[in-house]
């Protein structure tokens, strides 16, 4: 009989957890169509823009105060992922760093991931990176220089290991995927 009552709990709170979801997505700046957030992340909302068929594992963290978070399509998030568009200011004599609350510029800049990307889980992308198109970022690397399109970047040093296609596969790969997606 326990075991039934802690199914039934288990149940609501798996309902529970996606209904918020599903409500932190309507307070997006913008989504797209396909677009899945798995249960408890920290995500504020008002400044993150999310297109189609994007998928983010449950423990996601994405952090944006004065800047935004541009999510491109068909880009999938591993667990526990972390993007933060800000940072403190670090540079005020006479004030404990708690204390200082204005910011320059600098200290928020945009994030941007372009399409057909894969972040792998663990992965912290940091303010003022882009993520080029069709690139795979490795469990547990923490990105903070600009990665290029269809690369693949592993570790802590953001070594990249090798590109993904060669330039003339690239070309084929796309031309492939205009014609697959707008035959449907």
């Amino acid at each position: 009989m326990i075991w039934m009552v802690g199914m039934l709990f288990t149940k609501i709170e798996n309902l529970i957890e996606r209904f918020k979801m599903q409500y932190v997505l309507y307070c997006l700046s913008e989504h797209g169509t396909n677009c899945h957030l798995d249960g408890k992340s920290t995500i504020t909302a008002p400044t993150i823009h999310m297109g189609n068929n994007v998928f983010i594992g449950g423990g996601a963290t994405l952090i944006s105060t004065g800047a935004h978070i541009y999510i491109g399509n068909n880009v999938m998030f591993g667990p526990n992922v972390s993007i933060v568009t800000g940072n403190h200011r670090t540079d005020v004599i006479g004030k404990y760093m708690i204390d200082v609350k204005e910011k320059r510029e600098v200290d928020d800049q945009d994030v941007i991931i372009e399409d057909d990307v894969w972040v792998g889980m663990g992965a912290v992308i940091l303010k003022g990176v882009t993520i080029g198109k069709g690139s795979v970022i490795g469990a547990g690397a923490i990105i903070a220089k600009n990665v290029e399109p269809y690369s693949i970047v592993s570790n802590k040093q953001e070594l990249r290991i090798k590109k993904r296609f060669s330039d003339d596969e690239i070309v084929e790969h796309e031309k492939c995927l205009r014609k697959r997606y707008s035959d449907e």
